[in-house]
């Protein structure tokens, strides 16, 4: 009966979190729901690959991929000033790294012809990454161009 019942839990427990993330309209309410959905999809696919079935792990991918993409949209219309407001925007950069992860993960275990969608999704969630890191970090990540060789030491 266990057996039976814990998938069935755990896809409605998925829905549930997505349908509140869906709702959510402020963005560090939405980052929070986020860390809880994106665990539950990457167990999701994590089970989806183990009876391989990738074209839920993929799936389940970009839906978490839209998901950040749906945060960051939100933060940088909520709170634009990163520097002043960055508990959201540090938390979705660490959610973000740990996708990567996970997406690098399932690209070790996922068959080659399976694979270019998870690395569209990497693409991606490395792109909204870099965004973040230049908004939490403006002054340090600008181009400053290359830095003047050290002065020559006199004997």
């Amino acid at each position: 009966m266990f057996m039976v019942c814990a998938p069935l839990m755990a896809v409605e427990r998925l829905q549930n979190l997505q349908e509140r993330f869906d709702k959510e309209t402020h963005a560090g309410n939405k980052v929070k729901i986020l860390d809880k959905l994106g665990a539950a999809q990457f167990a999701a696919a994590s089970s989806a690959a183990k009876a391989e079935d990738y074209s839920t792990v993929g799936l389940t991918f970009e839906k978490f991929r839209d998901n950040v993409r749906s945060c960051l949209d939100l933060l940088t219309k909520q709170e634009p000033d990163a520097e002043k407001h960055s508990d959201a925007y540090r938390h979705l950069e660490l959610q973000t790294r740990r996708a990567l992860r996970e997406v690098d993960e399932m690209l070790n275990l996922v068959p080659l012809e399976v694979q270019p969608p998870l690395q569209l999704v990497k693409q991606d969630l490395l792109s909204m990454d870099d965004k973040l890191i230049q908004l939490l970090f403006p002054r340090r990540s600008k181009d400053t161009g290359p830095t003047p060789p050290p002065p020559e030491k006199m004997p």
